[in-house]
């Protein structure tokens, strides 16, 4: 069955990095698109970046220049790279692969203190 797994989350203080995971299986992961996601508590879930299945990127513009989305084909997993973290990014992340259907993983929690 497909499975997206996601890795890398913590607690960070305001102005640190971060770097989350998402392996996936099941899926033939070169042609699926890719997202993170993140949802704060008491929000609705919102895209953060995507990369396609041939490696163009995307970002919202509150992560634009701080985050970076890359992928490895090899190893059937994306990655999100958070830098210069603010209090505002406190929320469970979560990877989404979009080809013919959608696939989600269970999250990563994200805190980052003031």
């Amino acid at each position: 069955q497909v499975q997206l797994v996601e890795s890398g989350g913590g607690l960070v203080q305001a102005g640190g990095s971060l770097r989350l995971s998402c392996a996936a299986s099941g899926i033939i992961f070169r042609i699926n698109a890719m997202g993170w996601y993140r949802q704060a508590p008491g929000s609705q879930r919102e895209l953060v970046a995507s990369i396609t299945s041939s490696g163009i990127t995307s970002y919202e513009d509150f992560v634009q220049g701080r985050f970076t989305i890359s992928r490895d084909n090899a190893k059937k997993t994306v990655y999100l790279q958070m830098n210069s973290l603010k209090p505002e990014d406190t929320a469970v992340y979560y990877c989404r692969a979009s080809r013919w259907d959608d696939y989600w993983g269970q999250g990563t929690q994200v805190t980052v203190s003031s």
